[in-house]
């Protein structure tokens, strides 16, 4: 059978942070006094981003602990890792890793766009009063048990309120369960946002929500330029999918 793309749907939007969000980046120039663990930024402006690694494997893995089908491979410390299980959701969704020769290895038909910050927003004033650049400084204390002596720690968050701007692409091949896979991409999205991304997350951190502004499709006609418009807005089809 031959393996052919149908179509790509296209969903965009912005997440809005609920509260701090901590995904943390390098910290070579880190001084002492300063903060113990940086947010991740773009180099060329210092605003920080959500790289779509971390929103996609926060997906996966949610994904994955819903169904039950959470892999047994050790990954260096982490002792189970993503599924390989070419009939499992995730791997449909998300692809495989193959290690051995009787499993089917699937390409993952998801992108996941890095999310930068919301250009409008950041000609606003909203960020005008925060500690660092587009960010705020959370302290936290770890208490001894006996002695009571506190041990503050700082942590670099960008501020609750925020907006990211997100970019999913989904590629539907001719061999897909189409509603199947748009299924599995829309209950990932409510899991994460029932979640957190991020670091701290059980402490607070990383509660964000998903406002889906636009669901597009692209068929091979598109791309033959073979059909007039852009793209096909489906965005009211999609609607009883989006995350409440």
């Amino acid at each position: 059978m031959t393996y052919q793309l149908i179509k790509k749907i296209i969903i965009s939007g912005k997440i809005e942070v609920l509260t701090g969000l901590a995904i943390g980046g390098s910290n070579a120039a880190m001084s002492i006094g300063g903060i113990d663990k940086g947010v991740v930024r773009n180099p060329l402006n210092n605003q920080p981003y959500i790289p779509g690694s971390t929103l996609k494997g926060k997906m996966r893995s949610l994904l994955e602990q819903h169904y039950g089908e959470i892999g047994n491979e050790r990954m260096g410390i982490v002792e189970h890792g993503a599924s390989n299980n070419p009939t499992h959701h995730s791997a449909k969704l998300f692809g495989n890793a193959v290690r051995e020769m009787n499993l089917k290895q699937r390409p993952s038909k998801l992108i996941v766009r890095d999310a930068r910050l919301d250009p409008e927003q950041v000609k606003s004033n909203f960020f005008k009063s925060t500690e660092l650049p587009y960010s705020e400084v959370k302290t936290e204390v770890t208490i001894d048990r006996v002695t009571s002596r506190a041990m503050p720690r700082q942590l670099e968050r960008v501020p609750s309120g925020a907006l990211f701007l997100f970019e999913l692409v989904l590629n539907v091949f001719n061999e897909d369960n189409e509603t199947e896979l748009i299924s599995d991409l829309f209950k990932a999205l409510n899991l994460v946002q029932n979640d957190y991304i991020g670091g701290s997350g059980s402490r607070g951190s990383g509660q964000i929500a998903f406002k889906i502004e636009k669901v597009s499709e692209r068929t091979n006609a598109y791309y033959d330029r073979t059909i007039a418009e852009a793209d096909t807005n489906k965005t009211s089809e999609y609607e009883s999918y989006f995350p409440k």
